[in-house]
């Protein structure tokens, strides 16, 4: 089925091609550990599964200016804590042994 599939289209894609794929699609899924894409795929090292982690251009790029964009809220939207309430004198007085008056 695959073979035909191939020369309808013109083209030459393998089921390797299909694990490549998929392998991409599950090691961006961030809700699908890397972990366990690497034991599906039977990967011995993590660093094999982990170059279906590299992103787009576009995606880097994209991630970079959402960064920015957060970085520019924050700065725009941070407010200054209000300062410490002052120390009750009669209070330390009480608790330090001190008398009144």
């Amino acid at each position: 089925m695959f073979n035909r599939a191939n020369e309808i289209l013109g083209s030459n894609w393998s089921l390797h091609d299909l694990r490549h794929t998929a392998s991409f699609r599950m090691a961006n899924d961030p809700d699908m550990s890397l972990v366990y894409v690497q034991h599906m795929l039977a990967h011995r090292q993590l660093t094999t599964t982990q170059k279906y982690l590299t992103p787009s251009r576009d995606e880097v790029i994209a991630a970079g200016i959402a960064h920015h964009a957060r970085q520019e809220q924050r700065r725009n939207t941070s407010s200054v804590s209000p300062p410490a309430p002052a120390y009750n004198q009669e209070a330390l007085d009480v608790l330090f042994g001190r008398r009144l008056g």
